[in-house]
């Protein structure tokens, strides 16, 4: 079905979309984006109506955007336009933030970063970041940097693990967690310690776990498990025993 909707004129595939059956719908939407011809998104951009369309329908179009495993720079250029200056439903705004973040990963994969269209995403991930207001908002875009995982939002995730309240700290270090060992430098392993031994402040147990476990995921440094081991001395029997298994896993 998706090789001939690949073949199939921009009228044809519209058509198709309109006379669906409600039931048949979503998986020709589906198709649609996993087609991915200039014909297909053509259609997809003119029937999908995001301040009329059900939001079942817009968040399996989002879903199905964000899961492709090669998407195009016209693929985000759609969700772009599609977000863009919009009112909308708080469930739809936030899957396709997040599906974002995730079409601007797999672009920057691809060695397509320079595409103008990843390039307005990052800036519309960074720019609502520093916007926000609301602490639910910021974690969104957090969660948008973390599938996107380009270095250079590194410090900004580093500055809101260290400095924002919980929900955030632990939204910007499960975002780190998502990128590969070769960019988890000193300076990110120095954050990750300084939120464990709660050196600077408290942190909530969520995040001093997830930061240990960048810790000792990505080559740690013989006194770093040390420290660890030392630390669960002083800690609830559930937290100690989940690090000490994630000691053991590391060491086989």
């Amino acid at each position: 079905f998706v090789q001939m909707l690949r073949s199939t004129k921009k009228r044809d595939i519209l058509e198709l979309l309109r006379r669906a059956p409600k039931e048949m719908l979503p998986f020709v939407v589906e198709a649609a984006v996993a087609g991915q011809s200039v014909a297909s998104l053509a259609a997809l951009s003119d029937f999908l109506d995001f301040s009329k369309k059900p939001k079942s329908l817009l968040e399996k179009f989002l879903h199905a955007a964000a899961f492709s495993p090669r998407p195009s720079g016209e693929l985000l250029r759609l969700v772009l336009d599609k977000l863009d200056g919009k009112q909308l439903a708080p469930e739809i705004w936030q899957t396709g933030i997040v599906a974002m973040g995730s079409l601007v990963g797999k672009l920057c994969q691809q060695k397509l970063c320079k595409l103008q269209e990843v390039e307005r995403g990052v800036e519309t991930i960074l720019r609502g970041l520093r916007d926000a207001t609301e602490e639910a908002e910021v974690v969104i875009y957090l969660l948008a940097l973390g599938n996107a995982a380009l270095p250079e939002t590194i410090p900004t995730l580093l500055d809101h693990a260290e400095e924002g309240p919980a929900t955030i700290a632990a939204a910007a270090i499960s975002a780190l967690r998502r990128f590969p060992t070769q960019h988890i430098s000193s300076k990110v392993k120095q954050a990750m310690r300084r939120i464990f031994h709660e050196k600077g402040k408290s942190y909530d147990k969520t995040c001093r776990l997830a930061a240990a476990e960048i810790l000792l995921d990505n080559e740690p440094l013989p006194m770093d498990v040390i420290n660890i081991l030392l630390a669960t001395n002083q800690m609830e029997t559930e937290m100690a025993t989940f690090l000490l298994l994630k000691v053991q896993s590391s060491l086989r």
